[in-house]
């Protein structure tokens, strides 16, 4: 494990020294528990970013999508047990 010195303002050390206690960690805990906390969330949000593009492409090459409300509908009926179709998807127009 390595060593890294963290210049931090006093009035955020205090604020880091009392939620540590509060949640029965050390200062240092709690601060390497935040640390992986926001690695995580940055990770997440590049690979929902990543999954995102991907989709548009998918969009782009096949042009066809389902509305936002067929498919809430959709499920909405499932869920109550009504019988229901698939949504019918829609041709998007191509950009250019």
């Amino acid at each position: 494990m390595s060593t890294t010195t963290l210049k931090i303002p006093d009035a955020l050390k205090v604020r880091i020294a009392e939620a540590a206690a509060q949640t029965g960690k050390s200062a240092h805990a709690f601060m390497v528990d935040a640390l992986e906390a926001e690695t995580r969330r940055a990770e997440l949000r590049s690979g929902f970013v990543n999954s995102a593009l991907k989709a548009e492409q998918q969009v782009a090459k096949y042009g066809e999508v389902y509305s936002m409300d067929a498919v809430h509908r959709y499920f909405s009926d499932k869920l109550s047990g009504k019988a229901v179709k698939r949504p019918k998807p829609v041709t998007l127009k191509t950009r250019r």
